[in-house]
């Protein structure tokens, strides 16, 4: 199993775009493995955003991080999860995303793009450490689905 954690951006939770972007996921075929609406702290940021410091935008991207309220999620799949995930979120800038993204489709500027995803593997484990104890995580719920989606 792979997972990619999913962050839905204070623009996402202020626009009432959770449901519409959490539905896109399910539908997919994707299985919830940790769900949770919460406040990001600055240290919390700054941990998750670790690799960009030093960059001229960290202190942007922390600032709108802790700005409102975030909805966090883990997602679980067989091998090409995160691949499929990043597929369905559509390019950083949303200008450039293409329709039928959650970013192509809601997105307005690259500032605003409504969602961070794992971008490999080893990401969504390490970003998943950052915001879930193991035992907010349910990783292996059987779903009646599950013989409709996998081979």
């Amino acid at each position: 199993m792979e997972r990619a954690l999913i962050i839905l951006k204070p623009d996402a939770v202020q626009r009432g775009l959770i449901g519409p972007i959490l539905t896109r996921i399910e539908q997919r075929g994707l299985k919830l493995q940790g769900l949770k609406l919460m406040q990001v702290d600055e240290a919390l940021a700054r941990r998750h955003y670790a690799e960009h410091e030093g960059k001229g935008f960290f202190g942007s991207l922390v600032d709108y991080i802790t700005s409102a309220p975030v909805v966090v999620a883990v997602v679980g799949g067989k091998t090409g999860t995160v691949e499929m995930v990043r597929a369905m979120v559509g390019a950083t800038n949303p200008a450039k995303a293409a329709p039928g993204t959650i970013r192509g489709d809601f997105g307005v500027e690259i500032g605003r793009n409504l969602i961070h995803a794992s971008d490999s593997p080893e990401s969504g484990e390490r970003e998943t450490a950052i915001f879930f104890q193991p035992a907010e995580l349910i990783t292996d719920w059987p779903r009646v689905s599950d013989p409709w989606i996998y081979e």
